[in-house]
Order: C-alpha cells, then structure tokens, then sequence
C-alpha cells in the first residue's frame, strides 16, 4: 500500500474526511483546509489518474477506479466517517473500467441507458451512504464557498455580441441538461462551436482554437446542469481554464452564479484582467 503517515488530529470535534481525489487543485485545496481545521484527513486516489506527489505527508492509498467494494474497505479502515469528491476523473470505457461486484450493482441501478456523470454519482452516493458515509460537498469543508454570486467580476464587460453567445450557450445548456452530456459549452457569434463531454472543460477550449470563426471571439458558458447532485462535481473554473481561454482566443467566460466554483479567485481574475477577458456569473435554471 502507497501510504504515508498523518499525525491524528487533536480536534475531537470533526471527524475524519475521506477525499476521493480527482485531478485538479480542488482536492490539494480541501486536505489544505482539513490540515489549516487540524482535522484529520484520508485522500483515496485512483489508479493511474493520482499524483502522490501533490499530498505529500499526507495519509493516501490509491485503488482501481471500478474496484468499488475497495475502495469502501479502505475508506473505512482508515476510519472516515465522511466523504467528499473532488476533482476531475477521467473515465475509461465500460469494458475497460473492470467494474467489481458492488461496481456492476451501481451501473445495473442506473442501467446502460443513463449512465451519464451527475447518474453515476448520485448511484454512487447512495452506495457510499448505505455503508454508513455522510457525503458533502467542498463547500461544506472549505472555510467559506468558492461559489460566487451575479455580477461581473472583471475590468473588462461583455459587448452585446458576448450576451448574446451566453444566453444561447445558456439555452442549449438547459436543453441539454436532461441529457446529462457536460457543464461547459462554447458560442461564437451565436454558433455553437463546442460542446463540453468526456474529454472535460480544458480540452473543449483547446478544441476551439482549431474551430474558432473568423470575427468576435467566442464565450465559455459553463453551468450546473439541472437538478444535478450538488454535493459532486460542481462545475469549476481556475487558473489554468483562464490560461487555456486566453490561449485559445476566447473573449470571456460566463458561469453560473451560486453554483460554479472558482479556485484561487483573485489569480483568476488577475489572469483575465491582464488579458482584456471578462468573466461574468450569471443567473441560471438551477
């Protein structure tokens, strides 16, 4: 087993967190803020997708991503009594993922129809609280939310073009929603150029450096979908999202106020102020 050793916390008062730690800095920041509380925190990585490096001193171990009964096991021999996840995991096929028992019990819940993201972790969740974990979300451990309110947060403001490509991202977001495909999209002069799945938010944007029009720049829109579980994959922006839209030529960025997460904010806002890019929360369905 990869594991290094973590002082027990000499709080009482919070119980221990178990981490299911995807890529991205969300994760780094929540065992932060644990060890900022002196709570004691376990950090389950996953097999190929996990990078010790970024939790060193800190308690891990690392499973297969369809050895669910496992990871059960360990999350609860090291003593966490709950659970928090975070960060972007990238799922491989079915037939590769070598569901476990307990793994094949989740997907024949949800079926072979629905097995979208927000599907699986609400299946996910359920199995994780029947064994007796109590689910929260980031927000619940950080010590204030990274969710921002309506306004804009940046010098530079969206033209009348810019408003116009949000609410149409805005529009096939929500008809998209039912779907449960993705949380990002991007418009350009009210052409949708790219739609947010698998590949995640960074590589969308990448993928619109190629397509892109000539003419006004285009616009991420990234928004939780509909009636998605609020306690996993909150949409998030950060840094490098900024560095990649900048990169890619992208006039701005409109989210989802209450609802989008925004790590290292001032960084962010830093980014897009240097690059004339705006970036904008906006009131939506959800």
């Amino acid at each position: 087993m990869n594991q290094n050793s973590l002082p027990e916390s000499s709080s009482q008062s919070l119980t221990k967190l178990g981490v299911l730690a995807g890529q991205g800095d969300l994760p780094v920041q929540i065992v932060k803020a644990c060890q900022d509380q002196g709570r004691s925190v376990f950090v389950l990585g996953f097999s190929g997708q996990f990078k010790s490096e970024f939790f060193a001193g800190v308690e891990y171990d690392v499973v297969p991503l369809g050895a669910v009964q496992k990871a059960i096991d360990t999350l609860k021999n090291h003593g966490c009594e709950e659970l928090v996840m975070a960060g972007q995991l990238k799922r491989p096929s079915l037939f590769n993922l070598k569901l476990d028992g307990r793994g094949k019990k989740i997907v024949a819940k949800v079926g072979l129809g629905g097995l979208g993201d927000d599907k699986l972790l609400r299946a996910l969740i359920e199995e994780l609280e029947s064994e007796g974990f109590r689910v929260v979300g980031s927000n619940d451990v950080l010590n204030q939310s990274l969710t921002v309110k309506s306004g804009v947060l940046t010098q530079a403001l969206p033209d009348a073009q810019a408003q116009n490509d949000i609410e149409v991202g805005l529009n096939a977001l929500h008809v998209m929603a039912p779907l449960d495909i993705g949380q990002a999209i991007i418009v350009q002069q009210g052409i949708v150029i790219g739609v947010e799945a698998v590949e995640g938010t960074d590589a969308l944007i990448q993928r619109y450096a190629y397509l892109r029009k000539e003419g006004p720049a285009g616009v991420l829109v990234k928004a939780m979908k509909q009636s998605q579980e609020a306690r996993a994959d909150l949409p998030t922006i950060g840094p490098e999202t900024v560095k990649h839209a900048i990169t890619a030529g992208l006039c701005g960025i409109a989210i989802s106020a209450h609802t989008t997460q925004i790590l290292d904010q001032d960084q962010v806002i830093d980014l897009a102020n240097q690059h004339n890019m705006f970036i904008t929360t906006v009131e939506t369905y959800a």
